[in-house]
């Protein structure tokens, strides 16, 4: 039974340094001192959804659209594995030319290219449970889908007119297809309120979810809410540490739009219970019009320079590079159960 919004209240009502302790101490015993590492490949920055807060809404016209052929996707791919890396995660918005038809062979070219061992995670929106289910059998492993905020009202106006309630379905197909499934929300967005934010945290351990992506509201220019304020990172660290203790065994990554807002903004939530990074390997003639907000945090070198840096700023801190696939606790827990359940019915 996950914690009830009162409970999930006084939760956020202690003080942020007690908070982050506890939350650092659960990552520990849970997860030990290695950070996953996810080879983030932003494939195309065309969407048809027209999201109000968005840097890639289709009504910006500013922003100069790209889509990666898949014979840059499978070299990118490449040259990240023989590095190591073993998850990739496929990031775009909804683009209506990558049909799932094209996703499916891209996934088994990647799987055929370097290993099906490898982790596919997938993030390009809402779709069919029928089209889940095809890339799920292509082998894509995981998917991203952010529900960003739990109030209907908010998430209908923030996506022009798509319903909070279709967003979870979609999360509710992709569970039942079989994946490790990845929502998460953002802090401070325009009407958020103290009970929102427990709303948001329930709703996340009502879904149980595998993986939990937190990230600041960023205001860009190039959209309606450009003249907005922006989340903050103290707010964002107290979501963060306060996911990590309702959900102990999600992967929860340190986000790139944490870093984006303030300065050592990631390295803040890997101290408060984040066990995750996501370095770009996104083509760096590519990278910079990915632009979900502005001043976004992405070192201009290509990812495998980016690795290293990584590996020292976490060696300060403590921490250490882990380059495997990084299954969630909660996935491969609920996979032991529904094993079980399916040998006691023969």
């Amino acid at each position: 039974m996950t914690a009830a919004k009162t409970e999930i209240a006084r939760l956020l009502a202690r003080p942020l340094e007690h908070l982050v302790t506890a939350a650092d101490a659960l990552r520990a015993a849970r997860h030990g001192d290695g950070v996953w590492i996810r080879g983030l490949l932003e494939f195309t920055n065309r969407c048809r959804c027209n999201c109000l807060y968005c840097g890639l809404r289709s009504g910006n016209d500013r922003i100069a659209r790209y889509s990666l052929t898949e014979e840059e996707i499978l070299r990118t791919v490449k040259a990240a594995f023989l590095r190591g890396v073993r998850t990739f995660v496929l990031q775009g918005g909804e683009d209506p030319d990558w049909t799932t038809e094209r996703l499916c062979r891209l996934v088994e070219g990647i799987k055929g290219t370097v290993s099906a061992e490898a982790a596919v995670t997938l993030s390009c929106g809402i779709r069919s449970r029928r089209e889940y289910r095809s890339l799920a059998e292509s082998g894509a492993d995981r998917y991203l889908l952010r529900f960003e905020t739990a109030d209907p009202v908010l998430h209908e106006r923030l996506r022009e007119g798509i319903p909070l309630a279709r967003r979870l379905e979609a999360l509710s197909d992709l569970r039942e297809t079989g994946y490790e499934v990845g929502s998460g929300f953002m802090v401070g967005l325009p009407g958020e309120t103290e009970d929102l934010r427990a709303a948001n945290l329930k709703l996340c351990a009502d879904l149980d979810l595998d993986m939990v992506g937190i990230g600041p509201f960023i205001a860009n220019p190039d959209t309606p809410l450009g003249d907005l304020s922006s989340g903050t990172l103290e707010e964002t660290v107290r979501m963060t540490a306060a996911c990590r203790i309702l959900l102990p065994d999600a992967n929860i990554p340190a986000t790139t739009a944490a870093g984006s807002l303030a300065a050592g903004g990631r390295e803040a939530m890997l101290a408060a219970g984040a066990n995750v990074l996501m370095p770009n390997v996104t083509p760096l003639a590519y990278r910079k019009r990915y632009l979900l907000y502005p001043g976004k945090d992405t070192i201009r070198r290509d990812g495998i320079q980016e690795l290293e840096t990584i590996a020292g700023r976490l060696q300060e801190m403590g921490r250490r590079i882990d380059l495997g696939r990084g299954d969630s606790p909660a996935f491969r827990r609920r996979l032991i159960t529904q094993n079980e359940f399916r040998d006691g019915q023969n």
